[in-house]
């Protein structure tokens, strides 16, 4: 469980993240949808694992590569919307899996 602070930052950064990925689907996003599902910041406040849940264009992984190319850009774009922070939190991108997991469960559950 993390601090207030923490969670605070994990959400403005979860919607920061939100909003760059809207604004630049094409570019960075390859056409895809891209949705934010998590956001966890360390303690120390130094490094953000953020989870995305990638919809609706081309394969997961290469948009998700190309996410990981433009990291610095992203982290500079976050960083100018916290702009009372110090030090703007490395930012590690993975794919989030949960909702294939979950449809592979209901699926398995219907079959038996």
């Amino acid at each position: 469980m993390g601090s207030i602070r923490q969670n605070r930052i994990e959400g403005v950064i979860q919607q920061e993240l939100s909003v760059y990925f809207q604004r630049n689907a094409r570019e960075i996003c390859l056409g895809a949808m891209v949705s934010v599902t998590v956001v966890r910041v360390t303690s120390d406040l130094s490094m953000a694992k953020c989870y995305l849940s990638i919809f609706a264009g081309p394969d997961k992984k290469e948009v998700l590569e190309n996410i990981k190319v433009h990291a610095s850009q992203i982290r500079g774009n976050v960083g100018k919307a916290l702009k009372n922070m110090r030090k703007i939190p490395e930012l590690a991108f993975y794919i989030d899996d949960s909702i294939d997991y979950a449809n592979e469960i209901d699926q398995l559950l219907k079959k038996g």
